[in-house]
């Protein structure tokens, strides 16, 4: 009987042990505490963090881009509204505002129930259990996954296909995905791919990975395309932040010219070359109004 007792104890301490390795129920965050959160993992459990200090961009601040902006405006504005509106996809030239336009866009909406979930890749196969999180609550989720590109076979990949329309549980309808990329069809696209299309009758039939890879980013129903700005752009959006931090005689030809030079240097005419030369600028003025 002692024997029995002590295999028990033993049994249950056992149990205790591995009830302490397993993850908890997921628990709902401070939702007062920030307007935005990131989806972080911590000894297998995943929890929404909140951002205390969220990028604060306006919409305004966002020049070239008036077209882009105003579709995926209406867009958010709908869905605060708790209109039908569409995930959406930003595809297209680095450094053109794609990821500032969407904090721009929580900026705009936070006080009227919009809230931002930043998502990594990584972390995508977790997006059922985040919906989860969110489905109950009153406010608007924008679910934000920023620099997306999947290699093939990855368990992201299938998950956000799920989750964007491909589930039998019906989307939530306070939940949106808004996702940018460089790539248009998220994933890297090879030569020997157009050895798979074929011609019926005339008809071009693309091959099935092609097929693949299109059926992801066609389940985002609004697609925003980014072109790379031209010198006058670039220029003009130089000249907007110079003024916005205060410097004096922004439309210079010395300015004009170092701002040329900047971006030839970086290899880039885009708005974030444009932003960073404007504050490398106002620093540079800055020391010497203080010598």
């Amino acid at each position: 009987m002692k024997n029995i007792e002590n295999i028990l104890s033993r049994a249950e301490s056992l149990l205790q042990r591995v009830e302490q390795m397993l993850p908890g129920p997921l628990s709902a965050p401070d939702w007062g505490a920030s307007v935005a959160f990131r989806w972080r993992k911590r000894g297998g459990q995943g929890f929404l963090q909140p951002v205390m200090h969220p990028h604060h961009i306006r919409l305004a601040d966002l020049q070239g881009v008036e077209e882009q902006k105003k579709l995926i405006e209406r867009n958010t504005r709908q869905f605060v509204r708790g209109l039908p509106a569409n995930n959406v996809l930003l595809t297209g030239a680095r450094g053109t505002g794609k990821s500032s336009l969407i904090k721009a866009l929580l900026n705009q909406y936070a006080a009227r129930g919009l809230r931002l979930i930043e998502v990594e890749r990584m972390e995508l196969v977790d997006l059922p259990d985040i919906v989860e999180i969110l489905c109950q609550r009153p406010e608007r989720f924008i679910v934000f996954c920023d620099d997306l590109s999947f290699d093939a076979g990855e368990p992201g990949y299938r998950a956000l296909k799920v989750a964007l329309d491909g589930s039998v549980a019906a989307p939530s309808e306070n939940v949106l995905i808004y996702a940018t990329s460089n790539r248009r069809h998220l994933m890297p696209e090879f030569m020997a791919e157009n050895l798979e299309t074929t011609t019926v009758d005339g008809e071009i039939r693309p091959g099935e990975t092609t097929e693949e890879k299109v059926s992801l980013s066609e389940r985002f129903g609004l697609w925003l395309s980014f072109y790379p700005f031209d010198q006058d752009e670039y220029l003009a959006i130089a000249r907007y932040w110079l003024a916005q931090l205060g410097v004096p005689e922004a439309d210079s030809e010395k300015v004009r010219r170092e701002a040329l030079q900047w971006a030839l240097g970086r290899g880039s005419r885009s708005g974030r070359s444009a932003w960073q030369f404007a504050r490398d600028w106002a620093g540079r003025m800055g020391l010497r109004a203080k010598q």
